[in-house]
């Protein structure tokens, strides 16, 4: 039995609808019929909110941006208060409520990339180095005049401790491979917190000299012609 169609269906109820079609099956494989029978409403009625498919898509990607740069979300939170690495364990936290709240939408920054070559998303990760560096350079570089923290590039590792969790959370809960690094989640996000904070070298052991790009590709290549 076809479910009666909602005539004046409002642009949420359509963005909802494109949400889920789109997480499933792709930006190419989904209509915009398919987008109105989802959201039980008229084919034009879904031209009279958004004129074309591209336009859904581009301001579902708009709004979960957003949403990651609003200041009242509980990782945003976590950001201002700039305790790294102190603060770890509530980051993880907070960027795995981020991920089971929002997976769906996280899916799509995967389909803009393989569908636009990543035409929708540029602009979130072209500025995302400013936007730590504006939060973390002044309290990161006076914790290290303290000698609070070693001689590293503290802000890089904010960042690169971010992009793993949500990498780390999104392929768990939604990449269909669970424990996909033969521990359960609360063990990887520990020993990547451990590691973080404590570094893989013995205390007191000088850290070696990290040869440049071109330096280890020049190595490499000796290596193999030997």
């Amino acid at each position: 039995m076809t479910e009666p169609q909602v005539p004046n269906a409002s642009a949420e109820e359509i963005l909802r609808a494109a949400l889920e079609l789109f997480s499933k099956q792709g930006y190419g494989a989904t209509t915009m019929r398919q987008i109105a029978e989802k959201a039980r409403t008229s084919l034009g009625n879904v031209y009279h909110h958004f004129k074309n498919k591209e336009q859904i898509f581009s301001t579902l990607l708009d709004r979960y941006f957003q949403l990651l740069l609003d200041p009242q979300l509980p990782l945003n939170r976590v950001f201002a208060q700039a305790k790294f690495p102190d603060d770890l364990e509530e980051l993880a936290a907070a960027i795995e409520e981020v991920v089971d709240r929002h997976g769906r939408e996280i899916m799509l920054i995967y389909i803009d990339v393989i569908e636009f070559g990543g035409k929708h998303v540029h602009w979130f990760y072209e500025t995302m180095a400013e936007r730590f560096h504006r939060l973390y350079q002044q309290p990161l570089h006076e914790r290290q005049e303290r000698g609070e923290l070693g001689n590293v590039n503290p802000v890089f590792a904010v960042m690169l401790a971010v992009r793993w969790l949500f990498y780390f959370f999104t392929v768990e809960k939604y990449f269909g491979v669970p424990m996909h690094l033969g521990m359960d989640p609360q063990q990887a996000v520990q020993e990547f917190i451990h590691l973080l904070r404590c570094g893989l070298l013995p205390r007191g052991e000088p850290c070696p000299p990290t040869l440049k790009g071109s330096q280890q590709h020049q190595s490499s290549g000796r290596r193999e012609g030997s």
